[in-house]
């Protein structure tokens, strides 16, 4: 096709970016999902600690309710209900939080879309070749490069945090099972922290890069933005010939207009402006044709052959013809020199009409 090995250097249009949301296609990071998730998940977590521990405390309670009894079928039974109850109920927030987390983490990377064209049955998808050079591709070794570097940097950083940690290790000879474990607990924080805000960095860079390269896949040739323009606009050439017959057919029906003027008001080589004034409708007179050249002489044409009165005013002509469109009413400012001119049509239109009722009574 036309435009296919040109360079794509021009941005994508407003339309090729929303064809490629409709078709599922949207700059999407799963760091930065990801992240959110174990935010959202770690959050819900920690403010669920005295939920889960009650309902672990309940637990065992109910556990030590059975030493010594006598254990049958239905009892083990509803033991086994029981504690799947609980870790259900346990689990369930937290779950759930993921869930949302989860979703939360692709609207805020591209809002809310909903369509079925990605998992609509593909024959493509299960090509061997294609699936063979979509593994071995540039972008999968960069992918599989962007993984490996972002694991390492953390993996890194959350190593050496732990190395100083462990350089305390003689001193917690001195404390008591309490305060080991509260320096445990300050420590596994500590590091918790470390991690997410290293994956929080990584991921941020990371949308960044996504909607850099998603942008730069969607470029477009300068041949593909004139064709989509025609396919919104429609062809130029087509649009031109409409033009021309609308103005066409504009141009019968005001020359047609001109048989129910009163008066052509002409520069005699030029311009031609027709007018009527009906008096019973309007409230002032109307321009209901004008012309300049060829068409100013098809006016006048007209006007001769309607018994139309075409009266010669350059200046008139000229002003009326620049101020003036077609269907508009006189301007206040040219009023009287209109009146005038409609005084003497009027006037000769009279005595036209006299001159024939004196010749018909002598006859």
């Amino acid at each position: 096709m036309p435009g296919e090995d040109q360079e794509k250097t021009e941005e994508p249009t407003s339309k090729k970016i929303e064809d490629a949301r409709n078709e599922g296609n949207v700059p999407k990071s799963q760091d930065a999902a990801a992240i959110v998730t174990l935010i959202i998940g770690l959050a819900v977590t920690l403010f669920t600690m005295g939920f889960i521990g009650q309902r672990i405390t309940n637990l065992y309670r109910y556990y030590q309710s059975f030493i010594g009894a006598e254990l049958d079928l239905r009892i083990v039974q509803g033991i086994m209900i029981k504690s799947i109850l609980e870790v259900l109920i346990m689990l369930a927030p937290i779950v759930l939080s993921i869930m949302v987390a989860g979703v939360l983490g692709n609207i805020m990377q591209f809002g809310f879309i909903f369509t079925t064209k990605p998992i609509m049955p593909n024959l493509g998808k299960i090509n061997p070749l294609k699936g063979i050079k979509n593994l071995i591709s540039l972008k999968k070794i960069l992918d599989t490069f962007k993984i490996l570097l972002k694991v390492g940097v953390v993996f890194s950083i959350a190593f050496v945090v732990l190395l100083k940690f462990m350089n305390e290790l003689p001193l917690l000879e001195r404390y008591n099972l309490v305060e080991q474990l509260n320096w445990l607990r300050d420590k596994v924080i500590i590091l918790a922290s470390i991690v997410i805000i290293a994956f929080l960095v990584i991921a941020v860079l990371d949308v960044f890069l996504v909607r850099f390269q998603y942008f730069k896949s969607l470029r477009m040739s300068k041949q593909e933005i004139k064709d989509e323009y025609k396919q919104m606009e429609g062809d130029p050439q087509v649009k031109g010939r409409i033009r021309r017959l609308q103005m066409e057919a504009a141009r019968r029906r005001m020359v047609q207009d001109v048989a129910g003027a009163d008066v052509v008001i002409t520069n005699p080589t030029h311009y031609a402006v027709a007018i009527r004034y009906d008096t019973t409708k309007e409230q002032a007179p109307r321009v209901v044709a004008k012309g300049v050249d060829f068409l100013a002489l098809r006016i006048k044409q007209v006007a001769y052959d309607n018994n139309v009165v075409v009266y010669e005013n350059p200046p008139l002509a000229r002003e009326l013809y620049k101020v003036c469109d077609v269907d508009d009413l006189i301007p206040r400012e040219l009023f009287k020199a209109v009146a005038e001119v409609l005084g003497f049509v009027y006037n000769t239109n009279n005595k036209g009409r006299l001159a024939g009722q004196v010749k018909k009574n002598n006859s």
